[in-house]
């Protein structure tokens, strides 16, 4: 009985932070779409949908380590039923990706470090941490036939970069769409786009499709980075982030108990 009484208990709570996360969303759209066109006329790149990698100079160095980025994904794919479906992190997700098509093995996320993840990963984070204003990191994988609908991100204040890691051969049907353009990705090459602009992505192949996801700050005028890091301060206490990093400490625990398992030792990490 008590069990039960839980469980109702647990229900409704979930049904509450629900619906509140959509009254918020309700209520933030005009503030956020005013901040946006803020932070776009304060912009030092333009205010399009993909934009010139050589415009961050940090990308040269992604491309430069892929194949030492992409062996550390090669383990972390040997335990992926331990590799979370976006959705466990997020739930807000659900809306795009209610399948367990879409994985994500995350390292930053808005400015939070996963200890663990990152340890598995040595090389990728020491190449991340010379990232300037990096925010979000994490590898985003999607398996055969997986189609992500059009969608926008939360805030003009980030760029975002996929750096190519596991392409399938028939790359041009592995593809996303950014505001009309169309990308395709390449292992060991960058591209990097505007997620604000609605996007979609389509892996038609029967292959595996992996890239290193990375969000930074958008390089704007001063009034605009005082402005956006306000924002970024303010959204890392929402539930949307708080949730979603309680989330990923669960994750990681369960991560963690299976390696020390797997090695016979509780202190592996």
């Amino acid at each position: 009985m008590e069990s039960i009484r839980e469980m109702k208990a647990a229900a409704l709570l979930d049904a509450l932070r629900a619906a509140r996360r959509r009254y918020v969303r309700s209520l933030g759209k005009p503030i956020l779409r005013s901040i946006d066109r803020y932070i776009a006329a304060s912009s030092l790149v333009p205010d399009q949908p993909v934009l010139d990698s050589k415009a961050f100079p940090w990308v040269a160095e992604l491309e430069a380590n892929w194949r030492d980025i992409r062996a550390e994904l090669d383990e972390i794919l040997k335990f992926r039923e331990h590799i979370p479906r976006f959705q466990d992190v997020s739930a807000d997700q659900y809306r795009i990706s209610p399948d367990d098509q879409w994985r994500t093995f995350i390292l930053y996320g808005f400015g939070y470090q996963s200890r663990l993840n990152c340890e598995l990963c040595p090389k990728t984070t020491a190449v991340l941490q010379r990232i300037p204003d990096l925010q979000t990191a994490f590898f985003s994988i999607l398996a055969p036939g997986k189609h992500i609908p059009r969608h926008r991100g939360v805030t003009k204040s980030l760029i975002r970069c996929h750096l190519g890691l596991m392409v399938p051969q028939q790359r041009e049907q592995c593809y996303m769409d950014v505001g009309g353009v169309r990308c395709v990705w390449e292992n060991g090459r960058a591209f990097v786009f505007d997620d604000r602009y609605p996007h979609e992505v389509h892996n038609d192949t029967a292959e595996e499709r992996a890239v290193l996801l990375i969000d930074v700050e958008r390089p704007m005028r001063r009034r605009g980075v005082v402005l956006s890091r306000i924002m970024l301060r303010l959204f890392r206490k929402t539930a949307y982030v708080v949730e979603a990093r309680r989330n990923l400490v669960l994750w990681e625990q369960r991560l963690q108990a299976h390696l020390a398992k797997k090695s016979g030792s509780s202190d592996m990490i």
